[in-house]
């Protein structure tokens, strides 16, 4: 089947979603975040070699780091939304592999995108975006969140930020931005978000302290490194502790096929 052509944003603004392939964790400790951020920053804020400011690819205003996907909302500038975000995900992928030493892909091959027309859709979108860490029941408060652009909006916000927060504050007033942010969307329906899974029979915390505690494996993408025999018992024994198939790809990388058939001939 053919892939649908990208609506075009009237505005240049788009909602864009990357998530990890096969569901695949993307960000394993703060360090991994924190190059993150600074791929954002280097698309909004570019340099020649004298350090003289360039015009930015892109402005961004809003963004949310989770731990398998991230929410970006951007607007095109010198270049289109498509090689923006592909430029994030190669530099970001190159990074993670080599520290990581896995190989392939990253990210999931198409990311999702949507366009933002008008200014209350924009809005929806600010809150929405800011308010993933809460809905998955991450943090209780907003304000605790440290991956996400809501540490540049809030009083005494972030001095290192990148986000063009100036503009927002010039539709909507701190205050009102505040309390929005803080009220939950009752009807989130409507917007683009990652696909969810049924629940798993374990979490993925759990499964990771059974990896540690019964096999020694400090970091689960590790699986991927052992000679095939032992990985395929490893995967064997956490599939019998309870993990899900998409859960071990997931927090693996192994192919979710491979992992599938090792539950069907276990």
């Amino acid at each position: 089947m053919a892939r649908q052509i990208r609506k075009k944003s009237g505005t240049g603004i788009y909602h864009v979603m990357l998530r990890g392939i096969n569901r695949q964790d993307i960000f394993e400790d703060d360090e991994d975040y924190l190059q993150m951020v600074s791929i954002l920053r280097g698309q909004s804020e570019r340099y020649d070699e004298k350090g003289l400011r360039l015009s930015s690819f892109c402005i961004f205003y809003a963004y949310c780091l989770m731990s398998n996907h991230l929410h970006l909302l951007i607007q095109e500038r010198e270049d289109s939304v498509s090689n923006i975000v592909k430029r994030i995900g190669v530099t970001y992928a190159h990074y993670f592999n080599k520290k990581y030493g896995r190989n392939g892909h990253l990210f999931q091959d198409r990311f999702r995108s949507e366009p933002v027309d008008n200014i209350e859709y924009f809005v929806t979108l600010l809150r929405y975006i800011h308010q993933n860490p809460l809905k998955a029941g991450i943090v209780e408060n907003i304000n605790a969140y440290p991956w996400s652009s809501w540490t540049e909006y809030s009083p005494g916000g972030c001095p290192a930020s990148f986000c063009s927060t100036r503009a927002v504050f010039a539709r909507i007033g701190q205050a009102d931005l505040v309390e929005l942010i803080n009220t939950p969307i009752v009807d989130d329906g409507q917007i683009m978000d990652i696909d969810t899974e049924g629940n798993k029979s374990i979490s993925d915390s759990d499964v990771k302290a059974f990896l540690q505690m019964s096999h020694g494996i400090a970091n689960p993408l590790m699986v991927q490194s052992l000679e095939k025999t032992r990985r395929n018992e490893v995967l064997r024994y956490a599939l019998s502790f309870g993990a899900g198939v998409r859960q071990l790809s997931r927090l693996t990388g192994i192919s979710f096929g491979v992992v599938q058939k090792l539950k069907n001939d276990h």
